[in-house]
């Protein structure tokens, strides 16, 4: 698409404002690691996603930056930006954003076939088709190149088997990305192939996983001889890390994807959440309780503006893009900080709340999970490794399997 043709900002951001007017409503709900919703409201709020995203996509406001062969609109990041200022305080399609097309669609845009892009894109973008992630795995940790699902090919089929665990949303998924073993005579980072899986398919079973607060979205599959067609593999055969390396880029950019629309204030709320515990608690003129929320709201604009001066600076080519562990790493231990400033504001609203407690109520819940938001997405300390070894050149962390086969690498029983 020639630079001349891409429409103009503001023109952009009045059909942004029409749209919105007429189709989108205040938001009302937020996905919430509390749980406490049925598996009925949890599918109709799906359900409801990808009808919104479907009115996005026939008003051309889906896929913003996706090539238009692919259904998106070929547009830029500022256009998409545009569109998360315009969706403050409203509605939006937030069971479809992450993984789906934040961290699933590109890795298909960059790695997949001609046919596997014409095919699967547009209906991802239309809500069509909602993508999981087949990473982690029992025993594995963060250690994501030591999986040990393997893939075995059988002509023009490869037969999977193995576990994957902690799979956000695959039990209202209709695809996954697998990362799998396809080589065991050579080092684990050279031996991966990355596949296409339908969930709801032959020798696949999942398991739900519930949290201590009763949510119970993340979940664990079971896969029992598996057979995927070699046009379903992403990428060239024992090539997967190739392929990893970049999932786990757009991974790391989370929330800041170019690819992702959401409000652009979508995590403002947990910053502004303090103050309505602190007045719902009776502490607003509590000097203690001010200076927390003053933390907070700290905490939350730097949240807010870390991943802008990033990408302008990995864009300019200032730093590698292998920085956006840096958002990763200051975005869970935000997270975590936030949710322990609002547990200190509730005092005994914190340990024990009904509904009548406002903003206080389940303040206790958030606490206890809190380590979530350092661990889903890829673990803070795989990205403080990340920032030291590919950001600053530290040396590498010592490994005792660097180029010795994977066969012949010790691992534990459970492990394989």
């Amino acid at each position: 698409m020639n630079t001349h043709e891409i429409e103009d900002l503001d023109t952009f951001r009045a059909r942004v404002q029409s749209f919105i007017g007429q189709h989108l409503d205040h938001r009302t709900r937020s996905i919430s690691l509390r749980g406490g919703d049925t598996d009925e409201e949890q599918l109709a709020g799906v359900q409801h996603d990808r009808e919104m995203q479907r009115s996005l996509f026939d008003a051309g406001l889906a896929g913003i930056c996706f090539p238009r062969e692919y259904g998106g609109q070929g547009l830029t990041p500022a256009h998409q930006a545009v569109l998360n200022e315009e969706l403050v305080s409203y509605d939006y399609p937030a069971h479809l954003q992450s993984p789906s097309i934040s961290q699933c669609a590109p890795v298909i845009l960059e790695f997949g076939t001609e046919a596997q892009k014409r095919e699967h894109l547009p209906r991802i973008l239309r809500g069509d088709e909602i993508w999981a992630q087949f990473l982690s795995e029992p025993g594995g940790g963060s250690d994501v190149a030591g999986a040990v699902t393997t893939a075995v090919r059988d002509g023009d089929e490869w037969v999977l088997n193995g576990s994957k665990i902690w799979t956000s949303g695959a039990w209202w998924s209709d695809w996954a990305l697998c990362l799998a073993r396809s080589n065991w005579d050579v080092p684990k980072h050279r031996g991966l192939t990355v596949f296409m899986v339908p969930i709801r398919h032959a020798g696949i079973e999942l398991h739900r996983i519930e949290l201590l607060s009763g949510m119970n979205e993340f979940c664990q599959e079971f896969l029992t001889d598996v057979r995927i067609p070699d046009d379903q593999r992403i990428g060239e055969v024992d090539a997967g890390w190739t392929v990893g390396i970049r999932w786990m880029f757009y991974e790391r950019l989370g929330t800041s994807s170019p690819y992702m629309t959401m409000p652009r204030n979508a995590h403002h709320d947990i910053g502004l959440a303090a103050r309505s515990v602190a007045r719902d608690a009776g502490r607003l003129d509590d000097p203690v309780a001010k200076d927390l929320i003053g933390e907070a709201r700290a905490l939350t604009l730097v949240r807010q503006q870390l991943p802008k001066r990033l990408e302008e600076a990995i864009t300019a080519g200032a730093i590698n893009d292998q920085a956006a562990a840096i958002a990763r790493l200051f975005g869970g231990m935000v997270a975590t900080r936030l949710n322990t400033i609002a547990f200190e504001l509730a005092g005994p609203a914190g340990v024990t709340w009904d509904e009548a407690d406002g903003a206080t109520a389940g303040i206790g819940t958030d606490f206890l999970i809190r380590q979530v938001a350092t661990i889903a997405g890829g673990t803070v300390e795989m990205a403080r490794n990340v920032i030291s070894e590919r950001v600053l050149g530290m040396p590498r962390e010592r490994t005792l399997d660097r180029d010795v086969p994977f066969r012949e690498v010790q691992r534990a029983r459970n492990g394989q």
